[in-house]
């Protein structure tokens, strides 16, 4: 704690220097003084960029080496793995043009319906705008949704491109995902989960909240006054920061009918619901084209025909725990793997041709 509140005296030491250097009121001293004392994740974002900004205007270098001594101190103050997970907000709030997003979307394989769910969102959310724009009465409808179905079925690479089309058309301020689950919401002791919940919401505001398995939450609900506090907090967060924040719960379908039962007035938060259904064999087979594509690997027929015919058996098997998109994902890295202690087993130069080819041998057995 001593050694945290040293950084602290030295980042608004050195905010307060800049300041004047630059013959201005206290913008810096004011940013730090936010995220030191309110643990403002908005003003870590805000101080990063306008100190990114600043250096690309100013050829001094005197003003380059307090901002290169700004960053450092916050990494030390806040740590390294926060401030990474900042910078990667910065960068997924850039704006990307929509028409990029929606190949983006399209490219995924199968969701035919959920696709056009999507646009119809956004095609409704963009006359809202425009109603607003022109003195007219919006829709009372928020933008949280929730996402119904087995794991592993796209609802997270579906979540991320809505932060960012939301972004996109002005719906939110930063477009920034965050993932979540039970231990991101649930405090260690009596009374510190509200403050958790809030602290987390206060990361994601301007950007979506993805909270997958979310029923996990309410799941000992008649003894867990844990739960019952965090989505206490959660349920007011979606009513008051409505116009800034897309909260989105995910997980099973049958699961979610009960978190949704655990709260009076928890569902009629939400006004989207998208059900995502399991992969077909061929779509499943599309998924592992598509990561052999990404990765620059290749696989002839018959690789491909004991890719699809152990793919059928995991379909007629069809356990609890199958898992669709990420079975396939684990099968490619199994492959791959297969491919390298092949290659690595063999005598001779091994050429680019047989670095990216992937053998039927490579595929393993079906249990």
């Amino acid at each position: 704690m001593m050694i945290s509140n040293n950084y602290k005296i030295q980042l608004a030491k050195e905010a307060k220097q800049l300041d004047i250097s630059l013959g201005q009121d206290t913008k810096f001293e004011n940013l730090v003084r936010e995220i030191t004392e309110e643990s403002g994740a908005r003003a870590s974002l805000e101080l990063i960029n306008e100190l990114g900004i600043l250096v690309k205007k100013s050829a001094l270098p005197k003003i380059k080496e307090r901002q290169e001594k700004i960053i450092e101190l916050l990494y030390l103050y806040l740590g390294s793995k926060d401030i990474a997970e900042l910078y990667k907000n910065l960068k997924d709030a850039s704006s990307i043009p929509l028409e990029d997003l929606l190949k983006e979307l399209y490219e995924l394989v199968g969701l035919d319906h959920i696709k056009q769910q999507v646009r119809n969102l956004i095609g409704f959310n963009k006359i809202q705008k425009l109603r607003v724009a022109s003195g007219l009465k919006k829709s009372e409808k928020t933008l949280h949704m929730a996402f119904l179905g087995n794991p592993g079925t796209g609802k997270t690479s579906v979540a991320r491109i809505i932060g960012k089309m939301y972004k996109s058309i002005g719906l939110l301020s930063k477009g920034h995902f965050i993932e979540a689950s039970r231990t991101d919401l649930i405090a260690e002791y009596q009374g510190q989960t509200a403050v958790k919940v809030k602290r987390l919401i206060n990361r994601a505001k301007g950007g979506v909240l993805f909270i997958d398995e979310a029923y996990s939450i309410t799941e000992n609900d008649c003894s867990d006054s844990y739960g019952r506090e965090c989505l206490t907090e959660l349920t007011k967060a979606l009513e008051d920061y409505r116009d800034d924040l897309v909260v989105i719960v995910a997980g099973y379908t049958e699961l979610m009918e009960q978190f949704f039962n655990s709260n009076p007035g928890l569902k009629s938060r939400f006004n989207t619901f998208i059900s995502f259904g399991d992969y077909s064999l061929e779509e499943l087979v599309d998924i592992f084209l598509y990561l052999c594509k990404a990765n620059e690997y290749e696989a002839d027929e018959k690789t491909l025909g004991k890719v699809r015919a152990w793919l059928q058996a995991k379909l007629n098997q069809k356990e609890e725990n199958f898992s669709n998109g990420r079975l396939v994902r684990n099968l490619f890295d199994d492959i791959i793997m297969n491919q390298s202690i092949r290659l690595s087993e063999q005598d001779g130069n091994i050429s680019k041709e047989m670095l990216k080819a992937l053998e039927e041998s490579d595929v393993p057995r079906t249990e």
